[in-house]
């Protein structure tokens, strides 16, 4: 494993983990809301880092990139682009596949937005969001019930709304270990941040889907009460390249929940789109 500080959009600072060949096809990880690299440990501690070239940011705001509090910093479409496409020169990736969970398939949106699809391989929804309006069409009570709280300045209620929200996540309940460091990276995200990224964005990315050349897969969990099937279902009526992976009994996390199948999958799409 290596660690890079990357200069991202703004000049944010930005963290970043690689792992396995850099030479082999790349894997660029984007996680979700008040998450980090750490999601993702289930692949970058599996047999896909000897075979694939896996990359890794801490979003802005997130995990041990810099986190500003003004709403300005999150609110730009154009900032978060410019985040993936300074990881990806930074790291020199080649055409890598852009593996997006929740929150993710926003910032995908806006990279593709304002960068274009030519120095991608392909998209890999995971539970991606991909539309973000008033009614917040498409999200569940795993995320309703809980974005006040969870954007609150008292403390006690912003760590009850977390607890809730992180159990939320999994159609059956993590193991202790899992439970206690996904709480914790959600936690050490500030409210204000959760706050912008949620209650001053509107986001509709129908441009980016209806026009996309580039194979993508969706893959969704039939009980993910966070981003509900509904919204993959809305990605596959609308990008034409998209197909479908659907994993039954499987919450908002399928890359934690069941992740032989997610890697086994991942590992064929990142093939495929090689070939």
């Amino acid at each position: 494993m290596q660690e890079h500080t990357v200069e991202g959009g703004g000049g944010l600072r930005l963290h970043v983990r690689e792992w396995g060949d850099a030479h082999a096809p790349a894997i660029f990880l984007i996680h979700g809301w008040s998450q980090n690299h750490l999601s993702w440990a289930h692949q970058f501690d599996s047999d896909l880092a000897d075979e694939f070239h896996l990359v890794a940011i801490d979003n802005r705001g997130h995990g041990m990139s810099g986190k500003p509090l003004e709403e300005e910093h999150y609110v730009d479409a154009r900032l978060w682009a410019d985040d993936i496409a300074a990881v990806i020169s930074a790291l020199d990736l080649e055409r890598p596949v852009l593996v997006g969970w929740s929150y993710g398939g926003f910032i995908i949106s806006d990279y593709v937005r304002a960068h274009g699809e030519d120095s991608i391989a392909g998209i890999n929804y995971v539970a991606g969001a991909l539309m973000l309006n008033e009614n917040l069409d498409n999200i569940g009570p795993g995320f309703i019930d809980n974005a006040e709280g969870a954007t609150a300045p008292d403390l006690p209620t912003n760590i009850s709304a977390m607890r809730s929200f992180v159990r939320a996540c999994t159609a059956e309940p993590m193991s202790a270990e899992e439970w206690e460091t996904t709480l914790c990276f959600n936690i050490v995200v500030p409210p204000q941040v959760r706050r912008a990224m949620i209650f001053s964005r509107k986001i509709d990315s129908d441009d980016v889907l209806s026009g996309l050349t580039v194979p993508a897969l969706v893959t969704h969990g039939d009980q993910d009460t966070v981003v509900l099937p509904s919204m993959a279902r809305h990605v596959l009526e609308v990008c034409p390249t998209a197909e479908a992976s659907w994993y039954e009994g499987i919450g908002h996390a399928p890359f934690l929940e069941d992740p032989e199948r997610f890697n086994r999958e991942l590992a064929d799409f990142v093939r495929r789109v090689n070939a």
